[in-house]
């Protein structure tokens, strides 16, 4: 048996070129690219739970997406 390790965040590793880098770029940009992230992250989601329920209707699997996303925060 295999067992995964997460890497956890630690504050004290942030990468400081890459904090410059988003810094330097305009706010919307930066706004823009985390909306991007969330879509992947949102699809990933949707797919996982898609491949583990291929019966589910969209309004459930929509449903268990947002459950999913509520249980993270």
């Amino acid at each position: 048996m295999k067992i995964m390790q997460y890497q956890v965040f630690r504050p004290h590793t942030i990468d400081r070129e890459q904090l410059k880098l988003l810094l330097s770029i305009p706010a919307s940009k930066r706004v823009r690219v985390m909306l991007d992230a969330r879509e992947l992250v949102v699809g990933m989601i949707r797919g996982r739970i898609r491949k583990t329920n291929p019966n589910l209707s969209i309004n459930m699997l929509n449903l268990k997406v947002l459950e999913e996303l509520a249980r993270v925060r």
